[in-house]
């Protein structure tokens, strides 16, 4: 395995995936392309949530941009670009995904999102979930204009799990990405996100934004199916997790002062149901 390979892989074992095996055991090069492309996000997420001034951060996030341009052109400086190199060589990766990713994460840093409204919320998914699904897809064979309506669905139910999940973290860093309609529905008066988590309104709204989970994991469900679940496991396990992960936030209510995760039996048991493991 080449030295990109092994560094690449390591970054991703160490943030704790919880699909890291279930990445492990496909073919070997869509193993590593895999890696490639959560390895980049990763980086990318990271230098987002860095403390430090933004310009400092959209500097970096610029020099990632300019990486990937790199890529492309077989002349990246870091392993992490020679390996996304080598992935989009192999299964044609559209650019414009990855540029996605480079542009949700800026939008983090220079103006760290507060109650956005539902297409400013809707396009943040795209770019930072979305995107990754339509990569994903990409390497595991899936093109067609259904498989990116998938990539799309499925990254909505995702990342706005990920919201849930992360309130608390998230409005220390100043951020609150529940959605205006949904926090005016609900009554919260709250200006900051900090305040917003104490509103007793707070959970009403959290429990409509994991209601739009619901549907579109049902959406997604219904979109495997049809596709022929055997084919699209790896999403399929994704799905899974997330669903129960939702199902356990939403049973023990809003807002969570530490971040829920499944434990790793659960993940093993997931993962052998849906034929990764």
């Amino acid at each position: 395995m080449s030295a990109a390979a092994l560094e690449v892989e390591r970054i991703v074992r160490a943030s704790g995936s919880s699909f890291y095996w279930g990445m492990r055991l496909l073919p070997p090069e869509q193993r590593r392309a895999l890696f490639a492309v959560y390895a980049f996000c990763r980086r990318a997420d990271d230098i987002a949530d860095a403390p430090g001034a933004p310009e400092d951060r959209l500097a970096e996030l610029e020099r990632w941009r300019l990486e990937v341009n790199k890529a492309y052109g077989g002349e990246a400086d870091s392993e992490i670009g020679r390996a996304l190199g080598r992935a989009a060589g192999r299964f044609d990766l559209p650019r414009e995904e990855l540029e996605a990713v480079i542009d949700g994460m800026a939008w983090d840093v220079t103006k760290p999102p507060v109650a956005p409204e539902w297409p400013a919320l809707s396009l943040y998914c795209r770019k930072v979930a979305g995107s990754v699904g339509v990569l994903t897809l990409s390497i595991l064979g899936y093109r067609e204009a259904r498989d990116l309506k998938l990539a799309e669905v499925l990254g909505e139910a995702l990342q706005f799990t990920n919201i849930l999940r992360d309130l608390t973290e998230d409005a220390r860093r100043g951020r609150l990405y529940l959605p205006a309609e949904l926090l005016k529905e609900a009554g919260v008066v709250a200006k900051t996100p900090e305040s917003a988590l104490q509103d007793p309104a707070l959970p009403a709204a959290c429990a409509r934004l994991a209601g739009e989970a619901e549907a579109r994991f049902a959406e997604a469900q219904r979109l495997i199916e049809a596709r022929g679940r055997r084919s699209l496991r790896a999403p399929s396990l994704m799905l899974a997790v997330y669903a129960r992960l939702l199902g356990r936030m939403s049973l023990a209510g809003w807002p969570q002062e530490t971040r829920m995760r499944l434990p790793a039996w659960e993940k093993i048991w997931l993962a052998l149901r849906h034929g990764v493991l």
